[in-house]
């Protein structure tokens, strides 16, 4: 109680401390958001973009337990830049690069790894993006690429933008390979893309990379891990050769029945708040041959293929006076009999939704927006299915450019034997990007 009461204190200080400047300014304040743009030419067509935002959470990620190593949190979320230029219609450059959930717990004293504690994650900006891409047919219809990109496959949620979600955050089973076969959520490789009337594609190859979350160039006899590159890249062992787990191919197409949405970048959009009138049904798929390693209990080793596949709808649109936003997607993923990562990863398929409505202008000091999120995950590993249930408001102060979300989160994990306890939390967000 006492972990929830600092949070709420700080929610209606934030929102009293809001309301107050708002009343004292000029109401005649130019608030609109013109972006950071440098053109190169009179007509702007060539010019260089640059993004920045950050994402402050106060977060309590269990409020049953005030001892709990879960407890009262301050965290920065997400702190990124990003640049791309367009000097023609032929080829685009694009440069992302930032840091992720940095809290007191895993910070470095001096920001150089100066501590060898394992807890410490050292440097803390990483590149999340760097490629390039060539415009190949005269139309929309073909695009090409290549580098540290984010063309995914899979679901419009695996490629979600992390400026303008309608909840407070993405669902974690959407990056079904984070840290598995990527750089989080972020593959190497080449991708193409483009528009064919109404059809929007993408279609990737990429390599996935050697030292993956739970991976092991040996791993132990009974377990089965994310270790097929790992172990092909030092030497054959049982039905796996050197040159096997080399590739992944994945890929999404939707159907955009109603306005067309902005394929310039692979950042989907979570809500357009009114703006747009969208409705698209799609489907993705991930592959990686030889992706994970199963050793039996005298040690035979043999490989699975990874393969998941998913199929989504996602529908935002005016309502009266406000706006409504709707999402499902169903996942099946397989990454080899019984695989589980902690919870998050495994084997069996997981479904996903939720609601939201932008509520209509009552004040000029912004827009309010409630939603609710449920999704479940059953995995081969466990025996009983998990769930969560999410109960959420925004309060944007200059649409998605400046906004403030307090978001409930109850947890029920996947398991095995006696059912554990939900796990309650309390999140309170301050975003702004320019």
């Amino acid at each position: 109680m006492k972990k929830l009461t600092t949070i709420a204190f700080f929610a209606v200080g934030l929102f009293l401390s809001i309301s107050a400047k708002a009343q004292s300014e000029d109401s005649e304040e130019d608030r609109s958001y013109k972006p950071l743009t440098l053109k190169l030419n009179e007509a702007g067509n060539k010019y260089i973009r640059f993004i920045t935002w950050h994402q402050i959470w106060a977060e309590d990620g269990n409020l049953d337990n005030d001892v709990d190593p879960q407890g009262f949190t301050m965290r920065i979320r997400r702190s990124r830049f990003l640049a791309y230029a367009q000097i023609s219609s032929r080829f685009l450059i694009l440069t992302h690069f930032g840091l992720n959930t940095l809290t007191g717990s895993n910070a470095d004293p001096i920001g150089n790894q100066a501590t060898d504690r394992p807890t410490i994650n050292g440097p803390q900006l990483f590149m999340h993006g760097a490629w390039t891409e060539f415009r190949v047919s005269q139309n929309d219809a073909l695009y090409m690429g290549g580098g540290l990109h984010y063309w995914n496959g899979l679901s419009r949620l695996t490629s979600a933008s992390t400026l303008n979600f309608m909840t407070q955050d993405n669902y974690r089973q959407a990056w079904a390979q984070l840290g598995l076969s990527d750089q989080f959520a972020r593959h190497l490789g080449i991708y193409a893309k483009g528009k064919l009337n109404k059809l929007r594609y993408t279609l990737a190859v990429n390599e996935p990379i050697v030292n993956g979350l739970g991976s092991s160039a040996a791993p132990d006899p009974g377990t089965i891990s994310y270790s097929g590159r790992a172990v092909a890249n030092n030497t054959a062992i049982g039905d796996l050769e050197p040159d096997d787990a080399g590739l992944i191919v994945t890929g999404y197409v939707d159907y955009q029945f109603l306005d067309q949405e902005s394929n310039k970048l692979p950042y989907r959009v979570g809500t357009y708040l009114g703006k747009k009138k969208v409705f698209n049904i799609g489907a993705g798929f991930f592959n990686h041959g030889d992706g994970t390693v199963t050793v039996d209990a005298t040690g035979n080793v043999s490989a699975n293929d990874v393969t998941h596949f998913a199929l989504d709808a996602f529908y935002d649109a005016p309502l009266g006076e406000g706006a409504v936003n709707a999402y499902a997607v169903y996942y099946n993923f397989d990454y080899g009999e019984n695989y589980a990562l902690g919870t998050t990863y495994g084997t069996g398929s997981s479904l996903y939704a939720h609601f939201g409505y932008l509520l209509p202008e009552f004040t000029e000091k912004g827009r309010f927006m409630p939603y609710l999120a449920y999704s479940t995950r059953d995995y081969e590993a466990f025996e009983n299915a998990g769930n969560t249930l999410q109960i959420g408001a925004n309060w944007f102060l200059n649409g998605h450019h400046a906004k403030i979300s307090l978001e409930y989160r109850s947890t029920l994990n996947n398991y095995t034997g006696e059912e554990p306890d939900r796990v309650n939390g309390l999140v309170l967000q301050t975003h702004i990007f320019l």
